[in-house]
């Protein structure tokens, strides 16, 4: 019989109930010691340790990171970029992929279904800079179209996933 917390994950099942917990602790405050964290789930430290070590062995935990607030380090303007494209062969999508992941304004990058092909999330710190920004994507690649959408206020934004039930 496997232990839960030696296995393996392989898809959502395999997390059990402490394995969530952990995960949500987590994604709320990585900082926290070990200890911190057994004691919010149940564990002692040892245990606690091992199933964080195989969830991050496992890359259910990517890795973990300060958050930084964007508007307090000058880079007040999000931008949500669509884009189009006439050439969809994997040797352009390779260049453009690469020249999109190469430009750190980026922050996410969607391959999309429906209307448009690409997604991106961009933050700058003025109009100026996404001028620069532009002018960079689109002598990256041919591209079909581009639009540029400009956030007016952020409402909601989390980075906490919602830990589903086993």
């Amino acid at each position: 019989m496997t232990d839960l917390a030696t296995a393996p994950i392989h898809d959502n099942r395999r997390l059990d109930a402490i394995d969530r917990k952990i995960l949500t602790v987590l994604q709320e405050d990585a900082s926290l010691s070990v200890a911190e964290i057994g004691d919010r789930v149940g564990l002692s430290s040892t245990p606690c340790w091992k199933r964080i070590q195989r969830l991050e062995a496992d890359g259910v935990i990517l890795r973990r990171v300060a958050l930084v607030d964007q508007n307090k380090i000058g880079l007040g303007i999000s931008v949500f970029v669509s884009v189009e494209s006439n050439d969809h062969s994997d040797a352009w999508l390779r260049k453009f992929a690469d020249a999109v992941s190469a430009m750190p304004e980026v922050m996410e990058f969607y391959r999309m279904a429906g209307d448009v092909d690409y997604m991106l999330r961009v933050v700058v710190a003025d109009m100026a800079a996404y001028d620069v920004f532009y002018k960079k994507l689109i002598a990256a690649v041919p591209l079909k179209n581009v639009t540029s959408r400009f956030a007016m206020e952020k409402i909601k934004s989390v980075t906490a996933l919602p830990v589903p039930a086993a």
